[in-house]
């Protein structure tokens, strides 16, 4: 391989790089709200896939039903969970998305 070819190599990835960080920062920058039950319990998730805000209407508690909420809570942290991983394979280089970069 000549020089001319390592040099470009090394922009290229340079470049990658860049876009990594760019795209890695809006989407820590970015929050998800999942939703269940009809709105009735929103999990919010920040990029990072952290729980940034839990939401919870009256009408989601009965206390003879908790069970039900439990539920409607694992919903919509999975459903804010998967908005993550979509707009995360959305935004970072093909095949980068994933490895916590």
């Amino acid at each position: 391989m000549n020089g001319m070819n390592m040099q470009a190599m090394m922009k290229q990835a340079q470049k990658i790089q860049e876009e990594m960080k760019k795209a890695q920062e809006e989407l820590e920058d970015s929050l998800f709200d999942g939703t269940a039950g009809g709105g009735l319990v929103t999990v919010t998730l920040d990029g990072k896939k952290r729980v940034d805000a839990i939401k919870i209407e009256p009408d989601a508690v009965d206390i003879d039903d908790l069970e039900m909420l439990e539920d409607l809570l694992i919903a919509a942290f999975n459903d804010a969970y998967k908005q993550v991983e979509e707009y995360e394979e959305e935004i970072l280089p093909e095949g980068m998305a994933g490895l916590g970069l």
